[in-house]
């Protein structure tokens, strides 16, 4: 197909990741011409499952959270089937391991905060009310709350050293992609209040279908793969190639580095790197959908992706994703550490690994949670580092993105539909 030709009526969005596709599909369902041009040989971004000797592995771990908001408005959540992990999490220190679950969720567990002796009796108040504040408070509240680090907005909650770094640290490496804790205190309350509300799980045949059904909303022919854009303005675009191709404006959607490269003076944030290990064992070392958090920093988390969904295995192997901080392709020691906390790794098969140097957007306050869509009329710009590091935060970035077009390009059309709370 000759990209070049076509209307020039049409809106141009760079990048078939989630935010690029939320744009898109909310431009076309809003009645605009719409073509997405997509760099890679196919859609999500960094949102993306293969299939690797009959497995599904999702490029790096993620989950799906149901509490998202903005998923919820966008995705059919039903057609994603999404095979629900235990609201709660094993912590697994140098030799023992405690669990930890929410107590609404699992009843018989609703000690378990307390007698794994990872904080006092004032820490599990301590976060039992930060909790239920959490849950109470629209989130327009926590947005616009008092701004500071993790760790410090968790000190001045009054909650221990102790139990800051045996469950809290641990547990929010894997959410954060970061020990420190400096994330924005902001972006801890809202990723807390929708672990607090919402079923943490994989869709069955993997986090791909998320962009894949966005995509399938498009009509045929709005998406060419294999078209990387050079140049951007607010009438078109230039591919590697050399090919020209107009349109009405243009959307970058791409990941941050990317499209800091395209467009300039915006701020591109530092990206936080993460190296997810996939091995296929004989059998579940575990036998339950439940996520192991490793206290001792060997590597950050681990999980049996089959026990909650095992559609992700052809063969009814188990399925065992773990992942490190930073970037490494040395599985000897995650292996190492793997048999010390299932037990063993015989039999085990190293199916691929997955070092992810852009995984997500470093989040340090201070932290604006809306940063604008709109450069200059006929140029935007959308993306989880626009809003919260997150396939939330893409979603919103991507609605938001294509309400600002509609609203320079369609203003009739923008104010009938807008959303109540999005802004440019």
């Amino acid at each position: 197909m000759d990209i070049s030709r076509g209307t020039r009526e049409a809106v141009i969005v760079v990048g078939a990741g989630v935010a690029g596709l939320a744009c898109a599909v909310r431009l076309h369902e809003a009645g605009m011409a719409v073509r997405v041009l997509e760099a890679s040989d196919g859609v999500g971004g960094r949102v993306r499952t293969d299939v690797v000797g009959g497995f599904r592995l999702d490029r790096g771990y993620q989950v799906f959270n149901t509490a998202y908001p903005e998923a919820r408005r966008v995705l059919d959540i039903d057609a994603l089937d999404v095979r629900p992990f235990a609201s709660g999490l094993i912590v697994q220190g140098a030799t023992a391991r405690a669990r930890v679950m929410l107590p609404w969720r699992h009843p018989r567990h609703a000690l378990s905060g307390l007698l794994a002796g990872l904080g006092t009796l004032r820490d599990n108040a301590v976060l039992a009310a930060i909790t239920a504040r959490d849950l109470a408070l629209p989130g327009s509240r926590l947005r616009g709350g008092r701004e500071r680090r993790t760790d410090e907005e968790l000190r001045a909650w009054g909650m221990s050293a102790k139990m800051i770094d045996c469950l809290m640290r641990p547990f929010l490496a894997g959410v954060l992609l970061e020990r420190d804790l400096e994330t924005s205190s902001r972006v801890f309350h809202l990723f807390w209040r929708s672990f607090a509300r919402g079923t943490i799980g994989l869709p069955a045949l993997g986090m791909g279908q998320i962009p894949r059904q966005l995509a399938d909303r498009l009509p045929p022919g709005a998406i060419t793969l294999g078209a990387r854009v050079t140049e951007v303005s607010a009438d078109g675009v230039r591919l590697a190639d050399g090919t020209t191709v107009e349109g009405r404006a243009v959307v970058v959607a791409a990941d941050p580095v990317s499209a800091g490269d395209l467009l300039s003076g915006i701020e591109v944030p530092p990206m936080r790197a993460v190296t997810t290990f996939y091995h296929a064992a004989p059998r579940s070392p575990l036998h339950e959908p439940v996520q192991i958090v490793d206290a001792t920093g060997a590597i950050t988390d681990t999980l049996v992706v089959t026990d909650a969904a095992p559609e992700y295995s052809a063969d009814g192997r188990a399925l065992v994703s773990t992942s490190v901080l930073g970037l490494t392709t040395d599985e000897g020691p995650v292996r190492e550490r793997l048999g010390e906390i299932y037990g063993t790794t015989a039999g085990w098969e190293h199916l691929a690994t997955y070092p992810i140097p852009a995984a997500l957007p470093a989040m340090p306050p201070p932290h604006p949670l809306r940063k604008p869509v709109r450069l200059h009329a006929g140029l935007y710009v959308c993306g989880d580092h626009r809003d919260t590091g997150s396939l939330q935060g893409a979603l919103v970035s991507g609605r938001r993105a294509a309400q600002a077009v509609l609203t320079d390009c369609r203003p009739r059309l923008a104010g009938s539909r807008s959303a109540p709370g999005v802004t440019a």
